[in-house]
């Protein structure tokens, strides 16, 4: 299969089949459940359309906390099921799926109490590392307080008299989510972003497709289809609520806020990981920087801008400079970000004792909701809902395949990988380079190449964000379907969550490279950086108030793009 492109004619052509035809399914929800609902349903042979209000992941999907594991956590709840679950999945992912996006990376579980704990979390972690798609990372072993302190200098040494070191994997959350809808469309699936559904269309009881509003043209679509499938996260009930009818899901919101520091920031040759009172606390590896997160609080303000506050900063710096010799300060913070997970409620009053389980209900006639669940296990959650809605169509339908289904880039990756420094040469850039090319676009990364052969200067690092080629946000509004900067710079670059300006100073840079490509005017490219900057200003804004309300007050301040749009 040739990877699809979703740039701009493509999506002027999604757009007008969404109006022309009939799908066997409608999948609602962009994020890496929606995508992986439409990609399971279009590897059966069905007829899918895939819309996303937003840009591809733009909520939950593209502000995880990187990871693809099985949740230790989980583990000591004895929520056995779920866990091997999630491990099958990191092993698919990691050898058939998406090898190119999803890499093993270490943790050091530091031991606090002699002889006992070590013998409790070595049986969990030795648990863990046989419970699902054995052989996909390296297997746990023992360090000594010495050995461990060679690993680690940044750690105390009165903070822990041993430690545990064992893998999971790491993803680029957004990327992932992208490359999954970019698939699908590869293989049929008509998928349109910028797409709000307003409502959904009804023949007596039963749904048969939605209206959906083309946010960038400003236009009313009607989208028949035989089978929805509401997949919108912490937008469930509100999606549900459009076709009228009282469903039997409640989905609370749970905030995570991450945070981003320098790499040279905290000494340790591995990722962290600490038990806090609440629940655990990451420090992962991401490039030049450390990801520390996370925190686990209710939210119930805005949904589509979850905001980080100044309590959320002040919550992550103290838990993690309790056990640093050298204490993280504000100063030391690159960037703060934030996302929500939708749980099912079971009528806890914490989100920290709500499932990460998933649940699929049918709430009326021709619509099928999915609601929960985690990123690790999205496939599985894929599956199930594509199975609940085959079985009311009149069609003899195959069972899903998509654990067998390579994603675009993956075919090929290994190969090239090992060819890396002959295509460093052919492409006259650095081998440092082509690596990280090829950890993000497998062997999608010849069409990258071609850009830069067919305009050189394509492969200079764009100047503000130097970790980027050129080429690469000309790929993604070429190839990737980004329509806006933001898209660009926070999802399919992540300049975003990596620059000490949240990528201020490369917004203008960006704006002229995908100008052309986009048909913008001076008027558009003025328009789309000056939004960029005031998103920018109001994210940390947000960071220096000390509760939600006034966070979510400062991210408030700035007005959709296209005002009145969105809104209806």
């Amino acid at each position: 299969m040739k990877p699809a492109s979703l740039g701009p004619a493509d999506r002027a052509r999604a757009v007008r089949e969404l109006a022309d035809q009939e799908f066997d399914v409608l999948v609602v929800g962009g994020g890496v459940v929606g995508a992986g609902a439409a990609l399971d349903a279009v590897s059966r042979g069905l007829s899918v359309a895939l819309i996303e209000a937003a840009d591809w992941a733009a909520g939950t999907s593209s502000r995880s906390s990187k990871l693809i594991h099985g949740g230790l956590r989980y583990l000591e709840q004895r929520d056995f099921g779920l866990v091997r679950e999630a491990l099958r999945e990191r092993a698919l992912l990691l050898t058939r799926i998406a090898p190119h996006l999803v890499h093993p990376v270490p943790f050091l579980y530091p031991l606090k109490h002699r002889m006992w704990e070590r013998f409790y979390v070595g049986a969990g972690i030795g648990l863990y590392d046989s419970m699902g798609g054995s052989g996909a990372v390296p297997r746990h072993r023992h360090l000594s307080h010495r050995r461990a302190m060679r690993m680690a200098p940044a750690l105390r040494g009165d903070a822990f008299v041993g430690a545990i070191q064992y893998f999971d994997a790491q993803v680029d959350d957004a990327r992932f989510t992208m490359t999954l809808a970019r698939t699908a469309a590869g293989y049929g699936a008509t998928v349109v972003s910028r797409a709000r559904a307003t409502g959904f269309v009804r023949e007596g009881e039963r749904i048969a497709g939605a209206h959906i509003r083309d946010l960038e043209n400003d236009r009313e679509i009607t989208v028949r289809a035989r089978e929805v499938i509401n997949a919108t996260g912490v937008w469930t009930e509100e999606t549900q609520g459009l076709s009228g009818a009282r469903g039997d899901l409640s989905v609370r919101a749970s905030k995570g806020v991450h945070l981003l520091v320098p790499r040279d920031r905290i000494r340790l040759d591995t990722g962290l990981i600490m038990r806090t009172e609440k629940s655990v606390l990451f420090v992962i590896p991401w490039g030049r920087h450390w990801i520390i997160g996370t925190t686990d609080t209710p939210w119930d303000l805005d949904k589509g801008d979850p905001a980080a506050s100044g309590a959320d900063v002040d919550y992550l710096l103290e838990h993690v400079n309790s056990v640093l010799t050298i204490p993280l300060v504000p100063d030391d913070i690159e960037a703060v970000y934030a996302g929500l997970r939708p749980l099912v409620s079971g009528g806890a009053a914490e989100t920290t004792k709500l499932s990460r389980e998933h649940t699929v209900s049918q709430p009326v006639p021709g619509l099928t909701v999915i609601a929960g669940g985690k990123f690790t296990t999205y496939r599985v959650m894929a599956e199930d809902v594509v199975d609940a809605v085959v079985g009311r169509l009149p069609l003899n339908v195959p069972a899903s395949a998509t654990h067998r289904l390579p994603l675009a880039g993956a075919v090929g990756y290994e190969v090239l990988w090992n060819d890396r420094r002959r295509l460093a040469r052919r492409a006259g850039l650095h081998v440092a380079r082509i690596e990280h090319l090829l950890n993000r676009y497998g062997s999608c990364v010849d069409e990258l190449l071609e850009l830069i052969e067919a305009d050189p200067s394509l492969g200079e690092p764009i100047s503000s964000a130097a970790d980027y080629l050129k080429a690469e946000a000309v790929y993604a509004v070429t190839h990737e379907g980004a329509l806006h900067i933001e898209d660009v710079l926070r999802r399919r670059l992540r300049a975003s969550m990596e620059e000490w300006d949240q990528g201020a100073a490369a917004a203008p840079e960006v704006a002229a490279l995908i100008a052309p490509h986009l048909g913008w005017d001076a008027e558009t490219v003025k328009r789309e950086t000056e939004h960029y900057l005031r998103q920018v200003e109001a994210e940390r804004d947000a960071r220096r108030q000390q509760d939600d309300v006034a966070a979510a007050a400062a991210l408030g301040e700035v007005p959709a793009l296209f005002p009145g749009r969105a809104a209806s």
